[in-house]
């Protein structure tokens, strides 16, 4: 059996590292990238929260295998994280977080503090006091509807309302056709953000009954500041193909603006709202679940 390895404490490792159009592999016992020519990058064992793999890139079975060890959530996204595909032992086979977020979604005093700060931090200023997270959500939504108006107006766009059929997506008007692809777009990068902090898409606090409710909650906050004045700007000069162009600009965007990086934090300062400290994880939270069979060894590492 492979003796185990103690995980770097997540505070102390790198958040996220984008590997593109290369062979991620493990040599002497340490993840290493071999480009088309054959030059390797050595990446820091335990040292790297999460591995973000875009389009172009192979994995071993030998570097899967180390990063579950080492606790590395390994996630295959599109480029810039504008699609999210698959996620190889999300939260990193941590519970903590886990336990932590659901605590505050299920008891109805933190959950408000929660939904208040997500509305604090997405229209810039505290929410009417003495309302619950349903009366929340409807002020919310009113709001929502006049920013989307006042953002068409900008842009010289007919906005009439948010209204789109997703099996029907061609019969949708340009604009709604901008905003769902652009959206799309950030809902992949905040569950990349979510399953790299630790945390259940599953569980929201806005949003409730959906996989993905918690990674709505997220990326409303964003939404405003990012995708939604570039889908109108995009609409605005109604090209030939609006989606394909929307989530280009939206790639670009999320680069230049180091987008994924800021979630997390932005995840982290969200839940502080509900007062409470998240638990310490156990020494052994990142340790395989399984143990490897005995006498394989390192039969399955190169180098």
């Amino acid at each position: 059996m492979l003796p185990p390895l103690k995980p770097i404490p997540i505070k102390e490792r790198l958040s996220i590292l984008f590997i593109e159009k290369g062979h991620l592999d493990v040599l002497d016992g340490a993840f290493v990238v071999v480009d088309k020519t054959g030059v390797r990058t050595h990446l820091p064992v335990g040292g790297v929260a999460c591995l973000m793999l875009e389009p172009g890139t192979r994995v071993s079975h030998a570097a899967a295998a180390l990063a579950a060890r080492v606790g590395t959530l390994l996630v295959w996204v599109g480029e810039a994280g504008v699609r999210l595909y698959s996620s190889g032992q999300p939260g990193g086979a941590r519970a903590d977080r886990l336990l932590y977020q659901a605590k505050l979604a299920l008891e109805p005093d933190l959950r408000l503090k929660v939904v208040r700060k997500m509305y604090a931090l997405r229209f810039g200023e505290e929410p009417p006091t003495r309302r619950s997270v349903e009366q929340l959500r409807g002020i919310e939504g009113a709001r929502v509807r006049e920013m989307y108006k006042q953002i068409a107006k900008r842009h010289g766009v007919e906005w009439k309302s948010r209204n789109y059929d997703v099996q029907e997506w061609d019969k949708g008007d340009l604009p709604n056709r901008c905003l769902s692809s652009a959206t799309a777009c950030l809902y992949g990068v905040t569950e990349a953000a979510v399953l790299a902090a630790g945390y259940a898409p599953a569980i929201g606090f806005i949003h409730t009954g959906k996989p993905l409710s918690f990674v709505y909650d997220v990326a409303d906050v964003y939404k405003f500041e990012t995708v939604v004045p570039l889908a109108f700007k995009i609409a605005a000069q109604a090209p030939n193909n609006p989606e394909q162009k929307v989530r280009l600009a939206c790639r670009d965007v999320f680069r230049e603006t180091n987008l994924l990086e800021r979630i997390i934090p932005g995840i982290e300062d969200m839940l502080s709202a509900g007062e409470i400290a998240p638990p310490l994880p156990p020494e052994d939270a990142v340790l395989p679940a399984i143990p490897e069979p005995k006498g394989l060894g390192d039969a399955g590492h190169r180098g």
